[in-house]
């Protein structure tokens, strides 16, 4: 077995793709906020196909990490020189193994955060991309505001405070970067939010102005924020699949990925201080971006959410076993077929009736072992940002919501902590403790779930939504997930 490194990596098998290109004589030209998994299997592969083809070698990736448990992250690319396995697992059983080059460097903020802004100050550096997830945006989810209360933001701004978030950190890089007649650097957001371009905008310029009020404007004015949708389902890396790569071939890798065989990225023509030619390595350059992502987050991203609760409440733990489940499968294309798609406009260049059945076959790829109970994180940052736009197009045109409801009620009842059996269910949630106890009261006022307007706005107040929530919810605790299905479907 061999241990991945720069001195190691021409000695793996045959059977291995190994960068082409001479790691040494890159450059960064990209820093990235959050190297995870989706990176990795992502934008990190799409760059490390440019380079294998002898291009964009002055865009190398420059990771940071934030958060206390990025350590780990950079004590596992310290040791393999950036390097790490990016694991592709077909449908019967294939897998192919191959090890991406295009991280150069990980900065672990909390170490250097001095660092980590000069980095993003040099000119050689001419994009900055973001993936922290939904809940990284520090948005109110009804009415999409900078929360400049959190804490953590409020630490930021305190005078002569060393930046510790990704806002503190890109804004003074910003700052120094306009004080030395420097061009702005491109914020590129890779998250699954409706917009993220612009939410990326709204966020980082009312941050920069609670700093300065001039340097919020010259953000809002001048740096660019392109939209992008990014698609490539990717599990979290279990030990199994560190022993399957060791075992197949040969790799001891601390931090390798595996995710499916489909990947797109569509990503917004709108980057002033230059790109690399991303549209030879696969992906789609667009005028507009929102047909693309109003078609991800409402047909994909809300299906895992159809998916998850439901299926975890009828007792399966895989995304596979769930999607194979015909009367679940049923449920997710109603829908998508009769909720979902009709608030979709058109989408150049895509059938999405044959987007539709792929979806499907992704769900049931049974070599991905994507967990339900990772889909089912994180709830109060997914469900109002991917579900419930389709219940507020839904309802005044007099659409129907149903099954969106329903989806809504498998969460509430999937947040009351305990499944069918009894057994507990670990419930990951930055709300986690405002949402359990509140379902646990739901028995005895039905409502309470949805009176939270943080969450759900005034869709308590319409008959139209409450009236199919009650009846699954009632029929969650009455009948089970698995005839609730039943009943939705017919």
């Amino acid at each position: 077995m061999t241990a991945l490194t720069a001195e190691t990596v021409a000695r793996l098998p045959e059977g291995v793709a190994v960068p082409s290109y001479d790691r040494s004589r890159l450059t960064v030209g990209i820093v990235h906020f959050g190297v995870g998994g989706f990176h990795r299997s992502h934008q990190a592969m799409y760059l490390d196909r440019l380079m294998n083809e002898g291009k964009a070698h002055d865009w190398a990736i420059c990771g940071v990490g934030v958060l206390p448990g990025d350590a780990r992250m950079r004590d596992a690319l310290a040791a393999q020189d950036g390097l790490y396995t990016l694991v592709v697992k077909h449908p019967d059983g294939t897998r192919e193994a191959r090890v991406i080059g295009s991280i150069a460097e990980y900065l672990f903020a909390p170490d250097d955060p001095e660092a980590v802004i000069e980095k993003m100050a040099d000119p050689a550096v001419r994009i900055v991309s973001l993936t922290v997830t939904e809940g990284g945006y520090n948005i109110h989810p009804v009415t999409g505001a900078f929360d400049a209360e959190s804490p953590a933001i409020q630490a930021d701004l305190t005078p002569g405070a060393v930046p510790a978030t990704a806002f503190g950190l890109v804004t003074e890089a910003l700052r120094r970067r306009r004080d030395r007649g420097i061009t702005p650097f491109t914020v590129m957001s890779c998250d699954n939010i409706q917009g993220n371009g612009h939410v990326a905008r709204r966020t980082f310029s009312a941050f920069a102005r609670l700093v300065d009020p001039d340097l919020g404007d010259w953000v809002e004015n001048t740096v660019a924020f392109p939209n992008s949708m990014v698609d490539r389902i990717t599990p979290v890396t279990t030990e199994e699949d560190r022993g399957a790569l060791a075992e197949q071939f040969g790799i001891r890798d601390a931090r390798p990925v595996t995710c499916e065989p489909f990947t797109q990225w569509v990503l917004e023509e709108r980057f002033p201080g230059g790109r690399p030619p991303f549209e030879e390595a696969g992906v789609q350059l667009v005028a507009d971006v929102e047909p693309y992502e109003l078609m991800k987050l409402r047909l994909l991203n809300a299906s895992h959410q159809a998916l998850c609760y439901f299926g975890y409440l009828s007792g399966y733990r895989y995304v596979h076993e769930a999607a194979t489940d015909p009367a679940l499968a049923q449920l997710l294309r109603d829908y998508m077929d009769l909720e979902a798609t009709p608030t979709l406009r058109p989408v150049p260049g895509v059938d999405l009736e044959a987007y539709k059945r792929t979806l499907i076959e992704r769900f049931a790829n049974p070599e991905i072992r994507d967990t339900l109970a990772r889909l089912c994180a994180e709830s109060s940052d997914r469900i109002p940002k991917w579900l419930l736009p389709v219940v507020r197009e839904q309802l005044p045109r007099g659409g129907p919501v149903t099954r969106a409801a329903a989806v809504v009620a498998s969460w509430a009842r999937y947040a009351e902590g305990a499944d069918e059996a009894g057994e507990p269910i670990t419930v990951v949630d930055r709300l986690k403790d405002q949402l359990m106890a509140t379902a646990r009261t739901q028995r005895r006022r039905p409502t309470a779930f949805i009176e939270n307007r943080e969450l759900f706005g005034d869709l308590v107040d319409d008959e139209r939504f409450v009236e199919p929530y009650l009846q699954a919810l009632e029929s969650l605790h009455t009948k089970g997930a698995r005839a609730t299905v039943r009943q939705l479907v017919g």
